[in-house]
């Protein structure tokens, strides 16, 4: 019941606050508009360079293989970077006191972990999914080749990446004490995770030495299942138009569709289970620290 308690709390206060519920709300909508402006040319371009000469693609089919990069790409950061947006209360009841009166509540200090963290969970799942529907409507204005499964998928994805993005953003605000803080701690992540996770530049394209760091990182998986289900259906079209599996494969490639960990292809349920163990750990270590880190604030 108080776990329940503070879940409801919390998300009360994340859509009572119209400031932290927009900025949230905006951030996928700026990435979509921003990718279909500037990264749509640059997709379309390195897919068309891919093609052998001789070789015709319809054009809805290029559009959406271009189309289901952008959905990817902004479901890969949105549901990191705007979990850090949705995390703000955790600052924020620690600036206004509230963070206080909870410790001297008969509350645990896990339940008091949990509900930020499935409060944040939920909110930024909400936000995430509104952006995959407005993606989707996107692709089907440009080309559509999807079917139930794959968008089932990429729901399935979504929120395994919320999860995962809501862990890391709970783990480092911990730390933080001020709004000026985790703001500057969300733009270092806006700017930067997109690269790092090959939602703006395929991972493919960097040198062997950096392939092998990022190979590492969740984020690198998490767009990839993103990218398979995305464009699922697409390669899905290739096939039954006869496009060499050669060609097939090389796009896939070239677009993270398929990724390597030290020169082994990782396979979709590899994905998903390193992601898995990841949320796990990465949700235990949040609440170890969160316990650790109020216990030692409460002394003071």
């Amino acid at each position: 019941m108080k776990l329940r308690a503070m879940i409801l709390r919390n998300m009360k206060m994340f859509f009572k606050d119209k400031g932290m519920f927009f900025t949230s709300l905006a951030t996928p909508i700026i990435l979509l508009v921003l990718y279909a402006t500037f990264l749509g040319n640059v997709y379309t371009e390195s897919f068309e360079q891919a093609i052998p000469e001789g070789v015709h693609v319809a054009e809805d089919l290029i559009a959406a293989t271009v189309g289901g990069q952008l959905l990817s790409s902004i479901l890969a950061v949105s549901c990191v970077t705007v979990a850090f947006c949705s995390n703000l209360l955790m600052v924020q009841d620690k600036v206004n006191g509230a963070n206080a009166d909870f410790l001297i509540a008969p509350v645990k200090r896990s339940t008091m972990a949990m509900g930020y963290y499935i409060a944040t969970a939920f909110s930024t799942l909400l936000v995430c999914v509104a952006a995959l529907g407005a993606g989707l409507i996107y692709i089907k204005s440009v080309g559509w080749y999807m079917s139930a499964g794959d968008i089932l998928a990429l729901f399935v994805d979504t929120v395994l990446m919320v999860m995962f993005g809501t862990a890391l953003s709970s783990i480092i605000n911990v730390f933080l004490s001020t709004q000026g803080q985790i703001s500057a701690v969300g733009t270092i992540m806006s700017a930067g995770y997109g690269f790092v996770c090959g939602a703006y530049m395929p991972i493919s394209s960097f040198g062997s030495g950096l392939q092998k760091v990022l190979s590492f990182l969740p984020g690198t998986y998490g767009t990839s299942l993103l990218r398979n289900h995305a464009l699922g259906g697409v390669f899905d079209e290739m096939s039954r138009e006869h496009f060499p599996d050669e060609l097939i494969d090389g796009i896939k490639e070239s677009i993270d569709c398929k990724v390597y960990f030290f020169d082994n292809e990782v396979t979709v349920t590899a994905m998903y289970t390193y992601l898995g163990i990841v949320v796990a750990v990465l949700v235990l270590v949040y609440i170890l620290i969160h316990m650790g880190h109020e216990r030692k604030g409460r002394r003071k």
